[in-house]
């Protein structure tokens, strides 16, 4: 029976949003070691064999399953590089949800790299849940490197969601992809970051087959001193369509840079970028207000909504 001391299960929850062991395959992976494993009739979870990670091996069509692999840390000055391979078999739709939380009380450093591999073969669905968070009183930083590299087959369909809201000091989240024939990749990001935080995201997506599309749009949110960048690069080698957002608000001294990269290759490749950059608006802060609303609480839910 696998047992978790309070912090884990706060961990757990505000990652993965488990709150208790989780039905079906699942990984937990508490400061280092993997603390409890189980995998399903259609999903085979087994180490690398030199200890390195794991890799998740999902069976063709399977369908409505989900595996959890949540990442765990509360010792300070842990620092761990860990690369998981994902197999996606022919036609399943299956949700993936991963994720990690750091909570830091020491002096030291803690940092987690997750370097994940997906190879999802023809006409599979998968949608991905990463989510990051930071907590602790310390003074050693809380640090996420997180690599995610996708391959799509022909008519192959992966959606990733990629949250960071609070508590991560540093980041660097780079994420790349190949897109086959007829395949199509969604990424939606919600970042926000505050204090003295620091968070690059870079994506590089090609686009190799005909037909195949990409639609990556981050929001994010700047506050006090904090530093963000998102650089987003899209290759058309096809007939595709590729389309990149960057929807920032900006706070107190933040500072955010949008950089777009696009490179058609071929005549029928339409790609597209937008960005936004601005403050929030005082008219949205004052309608709020006549509702009895405080100044602070007014900006609270208009983050609030816009990173939902």
């Amino acid at each position: 029976m696998l047992k978790l001391d309070e912090m884990q299960k706060k961990l757990l929850e505000e990652v993965a949003d488990l709150h208790a062991v989780p039905e079906g395959a699942y990984n937990i992976r508490s400061n280092g070691k993997s603390i409890g494993r189980s995998s399903s009739a259609h999903i085979h979870i087994t180490s690398k064999e030199d200890g390195s990670g794991i890799v998740v091996q999902i069976d063709p069509e399977t369908k409505k399953e989900s595996v959890h692999i949540p990442v765990v840390m509360t010792q300070t000055g842990l620092k761990e590089v860990v690369y998981n391979d994902f197999y996606i078999g022919k036609d399943a739709d299956v949700v993936i949800v991963a994720g990690c939380g750091i909570d830091n009380c020491g002096n030291q450093d803690a940092q987690h790299d997750g370097i994940h591999r997906f190879f999802v073969d023809p006409g599979a669905k998968v949608k991905y849940v990463e989510k990051h968070y930071g907590s602790g009183e310390g003074k050693g930083k809380r640090i996420l490197n997180p690599v995610t590299e996708v391959f799509l087959s022909e008519n192959a369909y992966m959606e990733m969601e990629m949250v960071q809201i609070k508590g991560v000091d540093d980041t660097n989240r780079k994420t790349v992809a190949k897109l086959d024939a007829g395949s199509k990749l969604v990424v939606r990001e919600r970042l926000m970051t505050h204090d003295e935080q620091n968070a690059v995201s870079t994506y590089d997506v090609v686009m190799d087959g005909a037909g195949s599309s990409a639609d990556v749009v981050s929001r994010s949110v700047a506050r006090d001193r904090s530093f963000q960048k998102f650089d987003a690069k899209l290759v058309g080698n096809a007939e595709c369509s590729g389309h990149t957002e960057c929807d920032s608000i900006i706070m107190d001294e933040g500072r955010i840079l949008a950089v777009p990269g696009l490179e058609a290759n071929h005549v029928d490749a339409a790609l597209v970028h937008e960005a936004a950059i601005g403050k929030i608006a005082g008219e949205q802060i004052i309608k709020l207000m006549t509702l009895g609303l405080t100044e602070s609480e007014a900006e609270e839910q208009i983050i609030k909504g816009f990173l939902n």
